[in-house]
């Protein structure tokens, strides 16, 4: 097998685990947060992010992976800033409509897009842009209903895209320049998200809920989803800094919109949760625009393969990772949909 099918076979694999895991842990923590009434999103992604640490000690102490040490600042840093957006999404959907929070959400691809393009010179091809477009529009017409806007809601958001965003283009920058695996970046930079979330998390949840979480009734049903919940966030965890690691921040976010229409699907599917012609309208252009940016990247991806590689203009690069065929040689929050008020009771994705 060749190193270019390896790569290709790889991707797949991180793209399905990805899939599988987040949208496990819609439906675990739909039940936690939904049935049981656990509310406090933020403090159980600090438990998250801590299990993930715990984990990958365990497998690091069966040498399953090197520790690679690299500049303490920017794991720091790094670590720092994804537990901010972590917080600052639970806060927008707490402060915001599921509609408004929902367009926050379809606005990190455009802003991503713009980044790259303005501060790493990425170019991105008509066929790219306009295959993001339908998957926009089809995911917009499928959960996007009320747009109440206020004013603090609005910077929350706006500041909850920006650290995303930037996040998510440091993890692929991150282990490109220091090359370092999607594993050694997520076991050195856990303990920062971590200790963010568990210094704000409390607060936090105390403020979209009225509740305390060190006063939460835990009885061993809670119990028991909590640590399943926390079990699968190594998965979820793990996955979303291999798949950005091997494709890009925008393909993330393709396949974040896709699990998108996973989770609205299985709810109706095996949760009988209300349905409607639009969501299933939406799900299709969504679908659509998928398709449309695979293929687009596959082809984009073949022509450079073809030219000569003294003709490839130094720092500009296609956006060529597909779904299912992501470039050889390619180097997190909220992953999944809000659907009913109250905002932060609604069936949440959290981010591990």
């Amino acid at each position: 097998m060749s190193e270019g099918q390896k790569f290709q076979l790889g991707t797949v694999g991180a793209l399905s685990l990805s899939v599988v895991s987040s949208v496990s842990i819609v439906i675990c923590n739909k039940a936690l947060i939904s049935t049981l009434g656990f509310t406090f999103a933020t403090t159980l992604t600090s438990w998250h992010l801590l299990v993930t640490f715990c984990s990958l000690h365990v497998a690091l102490w069966m040498k399953l992976f090197e520790h690679k040490p690299f500049d303490a600042r920017a794991v720091m840093g790094f670590g720092i800033l994804n537990g901010i957006s972590i917080g600052l999404l639970n806060l927008s959907l707490g402060f915001n409509s599921v509609g408004f929070y929902q367009m926050t959400k379809l606005a990190i691809i455009p802003c991503t897009v713009l980044l790259e393009t303005l501060f790493f010179r990425k170019l991105f091809s008509r066929n790219i842009q306009f295959s993001l477009l339908i998957l926009l529009l089809g995911v917009g017409i499928a959960t996007v209903t009320d747009l109440q806007l206020n004013m603090l809601g609005s910077v929350l958001s706006l500041l909850a895209v920006l650290t995303t965003c930037i996040a998510q283009i440091m993890t692929n920058t991150i282990q490109k320049k220091f090359k370092v695996s999607s594993t050694q970046l997520l076991y050195q930079s856990c303990p920062y998200q971590a200790l963010t979330l568990f210094i704000v998390g409390p607060f936090l949840d105390g403020l979209l809920t009225n509740q305390n979480v060190f006063a939460f009734k835990y009885t061993p049903q809670v119990l028991f989803f909590i640590v399943l919940s926390c079990l699968i966030s190594v998965s979820v965890n793990f996955s979303t800094f291999l798949v950005i690691g091997k494709t890009s921040p925008v393909t993330y976010q393709v396949l974040g919109h896709l699990k998108t229409c996973l989770v609205l699907a299985f709810g109706y599917v095996l949760l009988k949760d209300p349905f409607s012609w639009r969501n299933i309208l939406g799900i299709l252009i969504a679908v659509v625009g998928m398709v449309l940016y695979s293929y687009c990247c596959t082809l984009e991806t073949q022509q450079k393969s073809q030219e000569p590689s003294a003709k490839q203009p130094e720092g500009n690069e296609n956006e060529s990772d597909p779904l299912i065929n992501a470039e050889n040689g390619s180097g997190m929050t909220a992953d999944g949909v809000a659907i009913k008020a109250p905002a932060w009771k609604s069936n949440k994705d959290l981010h591990a």
